[in-house]
């Protein structure tokens, strides 16, 4: 329903603005583990302290004008309305509390969205879990964002007053020595690769907005898809033996490593699967070298890092966005999803363990709703491991726990190649 605007209220940033778009419309599932019972006063009382009801965000609705622009409205927060409690277990089966978290997150993920009637988040208190669910609609930040301010809520173990810490790349200090002439030969050889690959990738991002979309297979979605009942699972790496493995490859990084291991497992699921298919990632038979997964993806992932395509694409969202309008960027988003075969992202947490009121958190993991995608993969690193949240449509990816031990299995073996390595 239109609502007059006021002088108060503020404009929705256009990211904002195509979150909330039906086909675009995406809530982030954040579950918080904890190791002791949880005490709902305790929880509330603490939440009424943090920045969370500080940040003008979560404590606005958002309203409509006439022309349908959203804005930001101020208001009070009802604490009944955004913190549900749930005392009994979420499911009757006889498993264990992993798996009935993850089968509620999966229903979550294609069942009703937050009401517009108060601001878009809740915090869902599963008792019999242990655990809390977040639900925030992606509008209001991205997981980074939330990330911090879940982090300013919350106190390391060992020092009640310490705020968290989050690992931070390391800075790859770049040699001044050799000649002159050398170094401005090194500079125009990487400008002509920068225009080279960002050439490369902005046409290949219009000719996804446009027509080229990845061979079907045996994990591919579409369109209607995000609609289909889900799957939710759980790999779990160390970080350890990722950096193990980082340490194989000249200056690669995590992402290196996630991506290499994506790459890997993905070839052995689709072996299992099927036969002669084609993905944005390099897939290959069995039994290839476990480290040539790594390097191929930090090739690709440094082509795009010297590309200016983030930049472009940035730009060619902002310009749609701004000038043709929010449903037209939003079909164009859409369309971008539907011709890709999966979604990743990757969030750093924090390095040691936190606690939240003086009770100590196990772990956090994170996914979100919305995509047409049959496959997306959220990980999250705490205090020396990483956990990555598995969704998928499960009536076309029906086994993901398979696909869960072929992550793991292609870390560990990834690991393994790392020490001969390193040995030799």
């Amino acid at each position: 329903m239109a609502s007059p605007v006021t002088d108060s209220d503020e404009p929705l940033t256009p990211a904002g603005r195509l979150f909330l778009q039906p086909e675009m419309d995406q809530i982030i599932h954040c579950v918080i583990g904890f190791k002791n019972p949880l005490d709902t006063e305790s929880i509330k009382a603490g939440l009424r302290d943090s920045i969370l009801l500080k940040h003008p965000r979560f404590s606005s609705l958002m309203v409509r004008d006439r022309h349908g622009v959203e804005y930001w409205r101020k208001t009070s927060i009802d604490f009944d309305r955004h913190i549900i409690t749930i005392e009994s277990p979420i499911t009757t089966a006889s498993v264990d509390d992993e798996t009935a978290v993850n089968e509620y997150l999966a229903d979550l993920s294609t069942g009703p969205g937050l009401s517009t009637d108060k601001p878009l988040w809740e915090i869902q208190l599963l008792k019999a879990h242990k655990c809390v669910v977040l639900r925030i609609h992606h509008c209001l930040g991205d997981g980074i964002s939330l990330m911090s301010m879940l982090l300013a809520c919350c106190r390391k173990v060992d020092d009640d007053n310490a705020l968290p810490t989050i690992g931070s790349a390391s800075n790859r200090t770049k040699s001044k020595e050799g000649k002159l002439e050398r170094r401005c030969l090194g500079r125009f050889w990487g400008f002509l690769k920068m225009v080279w690959f960002s050439f490369v990738y902005v046409v290949e991002f219009i000719l996804r907005c446009l027509c080229v979309c990845d061979r079907q297979t045996a994990i591919s979605g579409g369109a209607g898809v995000e609609l289909w009942p889900r799957k939710l699972v759980t790999a779990r790496f160390w970080l350890r033996d990722m950096k193990v493995v980082k340490k194989a490859i000249p200056n690669a990084t995590i992402n290196d490593v996630l991506f290499g291991v994506i790459s890997s497992g993905l070839s052995r699921y689709l072996d299992h699967q099927a036969t002669n298919v084609l993905l944005p990632i390099q897939y290959q038979k069995s039994g290839t070298d476990p480290l040539q997964y790594l390097k191929r993806a930090k090739v690709m992932i440094d082509r795009k890092k010297q590309s200016a395509e983030a930049h472009f694409s940035y730009r060619i969202g902002y310009f749609v966005m701004t000038r043709l309008g929010a449903k037209l960027a939003s079909l164009l988003n859409y369309r971008i999803v539907c011709n890709t075969s999966f979604t990743i992202s990757n969030i750093v947490g924090p390095q040691e363990e936190i606690a939240f009121r003086g009770n100590p958190i196990t772990y956090l993991r994170a996914t979100s709703s919305g995509l047409p995608h049959a496959l997306t993969m959220h990980m999250v690193s705490y205090a020396g491991r990483a956990d990555m949240q598995i969704l998928v449509a499960k009536d076309i990816i029906p086994d993901p726990e398979f696909l869960a031990k072929c992550f793991e299995e292609a870390l560990l073996q990834m690991k393994e190649a790392a020490e001969a390595v390193v040995k030799a």
